[in-house]
């Protein structure tokens, strides 16, 4: 049955790696016009990819092959390049720009700095875009790092203080033009946008860190202690509804 031979070739391309794991497949028009089949035969042959394991689909991403997410342990203070080694993947981060900007009015109020040292980069888990991280980092830091230095150690190992902990707020949003095109996604499609305030040991912000990962590709793991007290919620502490 033709499904059947579509569903065969687009496993055979997976396979072969021309659409690699976590990678969107192109779209139900898009393979119906290169295969010369209906929409609706394209669909029953990803339905059968996707009973096999191959692939699965998204609300606002459409089809890609299957992959397990990253799981990120949120107990504690790491490093997306600890977190994405402890799954076996190969972590890498490539810097977009490095420089010293006017800092953001949330960045200024929670670091103090009128002018913060600003690095972008793109972070990839195998050789696939995994999350776009920006930090910005008090001038009195900043002036003693380099692009190189940033390139081949995270900031947790550069910053010459002791790090006390942090405090990380997740949210859902839509991708960005400008994220969709970094992270390999369609614009408008769900996110987790992160921002984390890093604290020395006598709680002063020395970091501030946004960090956009596309939905399909990550989870964060929280741990629930069992305490018996009356009434006790079984939330997370820290949870809170946005308005």
């Amino acid at each position: 049955m033709r499904y059947k031979e579509i569903a065969g070739d687009v496993q055979r391309r997976v396979e072969a790696g021309e659409f690699a794991a976590g990678r969107l497949l192109p779209s139900e028009a898009e393979l119906a016009r290169a295969y010369d089949a209906s929409r609706v035969t394209i669909r029953k042959a990803l339905e059968e990819l996707r009973h096999d394991g191959l692939v699965d689909a998204r609300q606002g991403f459409g089809w890609f092959v299957a992959a397990d997410p990253v799981r990120q342990t949120l107990g504690r203070l790491g490093t997306i390049e600890a977190q994405l080694e402890a799954t076996g993947a190969v972590a890498e981060r490539r810097i977009l720009d490095f420089g010293f900007v006017k800092a953001p009015r949330r960045v200024r109020l929670h670091l103090g700095d009128d002018q913060v040292l600003r690095v972008r980069r793109i972070n990839l888990a195998d050789n696939e875009p995994f999350a776009r991280v920006t930090v910005w980092v008090p001038e009195r830091f900043g002036r003693v790092l380099s692009r190189d230095a940033v390139s081949a150690q995270p900031f947790y190992e550069l910053l010459p203080v002791a790090l006390g902990g942090a405090t990380q707020t997740i949210g859902a949003a839509a991708a960005s033009a400008e994220d969709a095109e970094l992270l390999a996604i369609p614009v408008g499609s769900p996110v987790l946008r992160c921002e984390r305030v890093t604290h020395d040991t006598e709680r002063q912000p020395v970091l501030v860190s946004e960090h956009v990962f596309p939905a399909h590709r990550s989870e964060f793991v929280v741990e629930l202690p069992n305490v018996e007290v009356d009434d006790a919620s079984i939330a997370p502490s820290g949870l809170r509804l946005v308005d």
